[in-house]
């Protein structure tokens, strides 16, 4: 195995052209850990920030570079000591991956613990799977937070994008009534991902759910970033799910929950149960285009420039 490996980071924050293909010491699993053989890393929101270097945080642990990538999926090369797994050399995985440093999915090979790790669904690809593992999770996070019974009513917003088009389908499989936003050119994507009720998304989105939900909605998931602007839309004493921080005071006892898929970061368990629902039909892993690892850049420009439906993928 050669000792370096290729790797899309930066050395200083930046627009996408910072991004660059660069040389890196190639890791080696330790004690809990394995090594994955990356084929391909989805292109993710929180990407843009690492590259960006607009949080600090992101930065304070480990020198540059740094590499970005929450997603990875490619073939299993190398089993640290202690680890105990049906999974073996040779298999393809999917693994959620926590960027520090020099340690992001955008890499030809990564080191996970082996809770951060699980079989791709049969009968798809790295390409396919490496866009379920963060956006999977947190959309299954969002639910338990929720914990809404069968019949409940949740409303959707930022539908069309993958956590939204992932909570869709997996609160209807969980029974319940969806309620879903979506511009013109997204309500048959919407329709077809399982919603009863489709809306047109802006700012006084509130105001639709209501009429398909004259007493509120039970729970919302809040993918478009509404925050105040949607609590008129649930009931007294209910629930939003957020995927960034609230922006404002809630209302008439509603609990505002945000949803930090950090925390699911080794939920195995969790991770190959999205597997088994990709393989029973429940979930649709939705690709949008691939790219090669020189055009990184021209990725993050599409995806900071809006409207993409499914995910981004850099091939390695």
């Amino acid at each position: 195995m050669p000792e370096t490996m290729r790797a899309i980071g930066v050395v200083e924050g930046g627009g996408p052209e910072a991004l660059e293909v660069m040389e890196l010491p190639a890791p080696h699993a330790g004690a809990g850990e394995v090594r994955i053989r990356v084929h391909a890393a989805a292109v993710n929101p929180t990407d843009t920030v690492v590259r960006s270097g607009r949080v600090p945080a992101y930065r304070a642990a480990a020198p540059p570079p740094y590499v970005p990538g929450m997603d990875a999926a490619g073939v299993l090369d190398e089993i640290g000591e202690g680890v105990e797994t049906t999974i073996q050399v040779g298999d393809h995985v999917m693994a959620i991956v926590l960027p520090a440093g020099a340690h992001g999915a955008y890499a030809q090979e990564v080191v996970v613990p082996i809770e951060s790790v699980a079989r791709v669904p049969a009968g798809t690809s790295d390409v396919e799977a490496c866009t379920l593992p963060m956006n999977g999770l947190t959309a299954l996070q969002a639910l338990e937070v929720l914990d809404l019974q069968p019949g409940q009513t949740l409303a959707v917003t930022g539908a069309a994008g993958a956590v939204g088009g992932y909570v869709i389908q997996l609160a209807k499989h969980a029974g319940l009534r969806v309620l879903a936003d979506a511009s013109e050119a997204d309500e048959s994507l919407v329709a077809r991902l399982g919603a009863d009720v489709v809306v047109r998304r802006g700012d006084d989105v509130a105001a639709r759910f209501l009429e398909a939900a004259p007493r509120g909605v039970d729970g919302a998931l809040d993918a478009a970033l509404l925050s105040s602007l949607l609590l008129p839309a649930v009931k007294d004493g209910g629930r939003i799910a957020c995927v960034r921080p609230f922006q404002g005071e809630t209302v008439r006892g509603i609990q505002i929950l945000l949803v930090l898929v950090f925390n699911w970061a080794k939920e195995q368990a969790k991770l190959d149960h999205l597997r088994q629902l990709v393989e029973d039909g429940v979930l649709t892993l939705r690709v949008a285009r691939t790219f090669s690892a020189a055009d990184a850049s021209e990725a993050h420009r599409q995806l900071e420039a809006g409207g993409v439906r499914g995910r981004l993928v850099l091939e390695l």
